[in-house]
């Protein structure tokens, strides 16, 4: 087990993605994945007390639920969540998803269906799934675990399961509920905030350069204007997620060889 100095990549990541929750009320956050579950549990026990989740039980809970065997652990529930409720805070914007798709364009527009021609794919997904309805009506981040040309394609997604700022597809003006907000991966932390929507590195994981991520992208980034180096989880942080929220180190098959967060 690595120290409170010696932090992972997927330790440094969770940290990064739970910022997408700051500030959010009573919102139903779903992280999509392993390391978007951690981070939702890790935003409930700092910064974000009073989001609702259900850490995938058909309930909501008052507190994560530990990820691997619960060895007598027993969720505290607080409510009943059936599909209907979901859907009324889907469509009401009052939800907000990480997902992890498998290619994302310089629209925000993502892909989990098919890769290559829709009529003879080189491989099939998952379909659409959720993915329209989601990004028309909620805010939606993304974790991406692996950062490179095939993720973050030239041109358009070869299929867009969920939309995004892209204004040929939207002449009238975009959804009312179109909200992209943040995108997490092996290299840096990103958003939609330059001009048009454009696709911004916030911060470049320690030991990464600018020149590398644009290197792994397929199409021109922009750089924040406060661009600078994501942050090292917290004691307390490394803390909650090692001994409450994966205490079995789940997170550690998340990247490959389980790298160190710190690559300088």
């Amino acid at each position: 087990m690595t120290t409170e100095s010696e932090y992972t990549l997927a330790e440094l990541c969770i940290a990064a993605a739970a910022e997408a929750w700051r500030g959010e009320g009573e919102t139903l956050a779903t992280g999509i994945g392993l390391l978007p579950r951690l981070a939702v549990g890790l935003a409930v026990l700092t910064f974000s007390p009073d989001l609702m989740m259900s850490d995938s039980e058909n309930m909501l809970v008052s507190e994560p639920i530990p990820v691997g065997p619960r060895k007598g652990y027993k969720p505290k529930f607080e409510n009943w969540l059936p599909y209907d409720r979901v859907f009324s805070l889907l469509w009401s914007g009052n939800r907000h998803a990480m997902v992890g798709p498998v290619q994302v364009d310089r629209f925000g527009q993502t892909n989990i269906s098919v890769i290559g021609d829709y009529k003879k794919p080189k491989a099939a997904l998952l379909g659409v799934r959720g993915f329209p309805g989601n990004t028309a009506s909620h805010p939606n981040s993304m974790f991406v675990p692996t950062h490179n040309t095939r993720s973050f394609v030239a041109g358009e997604v070869d299929v867009v399961a969920g939309i995004g700022y892209n204004p040929a597809r939207f002449p009238k003006g975009y959804p009312k509920g179109l909200d992209l907000r943040m995108i997490v991966t092996d290299l840096a932390v990103m958003d939609f905030g330059g001009a048009n929507h454009g696709i911004q590195v916030r911060s470049l994981h320690p030991g990464v350069t600018f020149e590398k991520v644009q290197e792994n992208t397929g199409f021109p980034l922009l750089k924040a204007a406060n661009m600078g180096t994501t942050p090292a989880p917290t004691a307390e942080q490394l803390k909650l997620i090692r001994e409450r929220l994966d205490p079995h180190n789940l997170r550690a098959t998340v990247f490959k060889d389980n790298p160190a967060g710190d690559r300088r």
